[in-house]
């Protein structure tokens, strides 16, 4: 049998994730593969474990008697893995982490790099999407979030906070009368971002909260795309600060409205209150909350 622990492993990933195309790719191998692994394991057996259709894998009564003494195995071992990581000052294994993709280039996978260089035994798999993930559908260990969160059983830790910038290109604002109150805008033209409600938040220096919104001639699902727009000067914006320097930078944006900002954004990390890595996870966290912190006191 201890041959076949890992094809045990691997029949108990593809009843999580429902499909051999699914688990192959969570794996990181071809789903031929995995496929033969399955046909393998029932061979030595000598039952079926899956019911194979076109459209979905259904557990036969040998195949659900096997994968809940699986999972118990697998929890019991990384249970162990758990235990010894919260003993050591090197901590082994991997974490697959959701992350903003406006945050690739910013403090915080600054801090992931650091995480790497601290812990060299820990492999970190990250996926940056300006999407909403489901964590545990899509099999992830954790996910960084931005914004207000919705109640849930999930765990989760504020990290810190995004600063915000008003922009637009610097010829688009040149042809243009300069703001003086959020008002100003209504008629100038306006780059929107779809996970954004229509109207944005300016928050004065003495803490007054005025809305404003424009007209839109595009839309975009990607924060990397509402920059790249403005750049092009078909509009004003709002990004986060990181890309908001950039530009202004190389000359190619200019903020608005001085005196006036958008509120910071919420950052978290998110996680199930049943991780199967729970203490890599908690040292993670930790870890990006610390260094998050450093960065915003510096």
């Amino acid at each position: 049998m201890i041959n076949h622990l890992k094809h045990m492993a691997v029949f108990a990933r593809v009843v999580d994730k429902g499909s051999f195309r699914a688990a192959a790719q969570d794996l990181g191998v071809a789903p031929s593969r995995v496929s033969q692994t399955i046909t393998d394991l029932e061979s030595y057996l000598g039952t079926t474990l899956l019911y194979r259709t076109t459209r979905k894998l259904a557990l036969t009564g040998e195949g659900r008697t096997l994968y809940r003494r699986v999972t118990e195995m697998l929890r019991s071992a990384e249970a162990g893995f758990n235990e010894i990581n919260a003993n050591t000052n090197d901590p082994v294994g991997a974490l697959r982490v959701s992350v903003p993709a406006f945050l690739a280039m910013s403090d915080l996978s600054t801090a992931m790099a650091n995480f790497i260089k601290r812990y060299p035994n820990v492999a970190l798999s990250l996926y940056y999407n300006d999407r909403k993930v489901e964590i545990i559908e899509n099999g992830f260990d954790l996910a960084i979030k931005a914004g207000s969160l919705a109640d849930s059983a999930m765990m989760s830790r504020k990290l810190g906070a995004i600063p915000r910038a008003l922009v637009a290109g610097v010829e688009y604002a040149a042809a243009r009368p300069v703001p003086q109150r959020p008002k100003d805008l209504e008629n100038w033209d306006w780059i929107q971002y779809q996970q954004r409600s229509d109207t944005v938040d300016l928050l004065s220096e003495k803490g007054k909260m005025e809305k404003v919104g424009g007209q839109s001639q595009i839309e975009v699902d990607s924060v990397n795309a509402l920059y790249h727009f403005a750049q092009q000067n078909v509009g004003t914006t709002v990004l986060t600060e990181n890309l908001a320097a950039q530009g202004v930078a190389s000359g190619a944006l200019v903020r608005l409205l001085p005196k006036w900002r958008p509120p910071d954004i919420d950052l978290h990390a998110v996680w199930p209150d049943s991780s199967r890595r729970e203490n890599l996870t908690l040292l993670f966290v930790r870890f990006l909350a610390d260094e998050l912190g450093r960065e915003a006191k510096s």
